[in-house]
């Protein structure tokens, strides 16, 4: 695991190959969180209704109590972060509880009650994000024979497969290829997966079994597929996925991209930080002072509006 500016970030390593991924921003309202919070909507009988947090962030609370009254404090925790899709913001979801108040677990805290070893670095080697972040922000992951599309949706993440094998094969080949997009990207929600339409009842077994096999472990839910070549995956939806916070918000990828690069830098100076404008507008006070901080440095912003949004580099300059 990695302690980012802004932001967490980690990776499963097996043999090299990532295998995983998780992302968590600061300053959110990530699941886990007790806060007190002000019922300030509710429908009369209704066990749901919107509360408000003194950082101004509204989420959508369940379970409410009979006697519960708009206006009246209340402490929830957050079951589940919010979430921007396209077209469509999700609020964060809350329930009340008795418990203390207390901040929502780091991530490396959550990754150890997985059960998976957890060691933090101060940097990754051969860092793989700058790669994590362009298959979100683009959808196309290859694979050998062909290629998948990662779209999301108001009401799924779909997955598109393409290729020039003939459809079975095609269907086999990206197998391996969906389940390691699966983790890599932190997909979970409703995910349908569009595979080649397969006409012979065993090819597409054959497929489900594939899945079943490629899949374990995962906790989830899935469908057959069925004559069209469809299957509809859905998994506990807790936080945002990779795909959707690079998706909604790419200046602040690029941003979190930005700064990792900066502390990369070895060669002695002051440093020049180029990007898109929208990235370093991006760039919040207190990230620039702790990575002034944390690189020691002086450190000149410099715009390029020719620049995509990941592109942003840094380098030590003469003046």
């Amino acid at each position: 695991m990695e302690r980012g500016i802004g932001e967490d970030r980690a990776i499963l390593v097996e043999q090299g190959e990532v295998m995983a991924a998780r992302l968590q921003r600061s300053g959110r309202l990530n699941a886990g969180l007790v806060a007190d919070a002000r019922l300030i909507a509710r429908s009369s009988g209704a066990r749901r209704g919107t509360v408000l947090f003194d950082n101004g962030e509204e989420a959508l609370a369940d379970g409410l109590a009979a006697d519960a009254r708009e206006g009246a404090p209340m402490r929830v925790v957050v079951t589940r972060a919010a979430i921007a899709e396209t077209g469509r913001y999700k609020r964060a979801h809350v329930r009340p509880t008795d418990s203390p108040p207390r901040a929502a677990p780091e991530l490396a805290h959550a990754l150890v009650g997985t059960g998976l070893p957890v060691r933090t670095v101060r940097r990754f080697p051969d860092d793989p994000w700058p790669e994590i972040a362009e298959e979100a922000l683009s959808g196309g992951i290859d694979f050998a024979g062909g290629s998948l599309v990662v779209s999301p949706t108001p009401a799924m993440t779909l997955i598109d497969i393409d290729g020039s094998l003939p459809p079975v094969q095609l269907a086999i080949a990206a197998i391996p290829a969906i389940a390691a997009t699966l983790m890599r990207l932190d997909l979970a929600g409703s995910i349908g997966i569009d595979f080649p339409t397969l006409e012979a009842r065993s090819n597409r077994r054959q497929i489900d079994e594939g899945l079943s096999g490629a899949l374990a472990g995962w906790p989830h839910e899935r469908t057959a597929m069925n004559g069209f070549g469809f299957v509809q995956i859905v998994a506990k939806l807790e936080r945002p996925s990779i795909l959707s916070i690079v998706r909604n918000d790419p200046a602040r990828m690029g941003a979190m991209l930005l700064l990792r690069r900066i502390e990369d830098v070895i060669a002695p100076g002051p440093l020049l930080a180029t990007a898109h404008p929208d990235v370093l507008a991006a760039i919040t006070p207190a990230w620039r002072d702790e990575i002034v901080r944390r690189s020691g440095r002086a450190i000149r912003w410099q715009h390029d509006p020719t620049l995509a949004p990941l592109s942003g580099f840094a380098q030590a300059s003469a003046s």
